[in-house]
């Protein structure tokens, strides 16, 4: 029981720090929560894969979104800023511990997607200046629809890569 919330707890700090802070020092605090969850709650030998596999996953899919103009970031460049690329390693983390309960059956993910996701790019939007070019109605229907799908696909990495 205490683990989940740990990494809850872990998950939030580097939420905010990344959103917070953007690409600045505050970044550290995000890597710290990262390590501290590898070093405490779980570790890079039964995580790695999945860290790796929905921070990639995950910065493809939100760079395509940058590219096709759903988010406009202050910072220039084609792929999406770094804290954003650290939050996806943050999320990771979640699927096997505090978010473990929205595995199964598969349309809680969806569910959780639907809404989650869409609710954390809005409070990002917010707090960090990202713009939605569509508009927030539009941008967020989109957004829980492409949720609804990842958030499931997510948790099934997440179980195909335990050791």
């Amino acid at each position: 029981m205490l683990k989940p919330l740990a990494n809850a707890v872990l998950f939030q700090c580097g939420w905010f720090a990344c959103v917070l802070g953007g690409d600045s020092r505050w970044l550290l605090i995000g890597i710290a929560a990262l390590g501290a969850h590898l070093l405490w709650i779980s570790s890079w030998a039964r995580e790695g894969q999945v860290i790796l596999a929905v921070t990639v996953l995950g910065t493809l899919i939100d760079t395509a979104l940058r590219g096709l103009g759903v988010f406009e970031f202050n910072t220039p460049g084609p792929l999406i800023p770094l804290w954003l690329i650290l939050l996806w390693a943050l999320l990771a983390t979640t699927l096997r511990h505090c978010l473990a309960w929205s595995a199964q059956p598969w349309w809680l993910a969806s569910l959780l997607g639907a809404v989650g996701g869409p609710l954390s790019y809005y409070a990002g939007s917010q707090l960090a200046g990202v713009s939605f070019t569509y508009g927030t109605a539009t941008t967020l229907i989109g957004l829980a629809l492409l949720w609804a799908m990842l958030f499931p696909l997510l948790h099934r990495i997440a179980q195909r890569l335990k050791h």
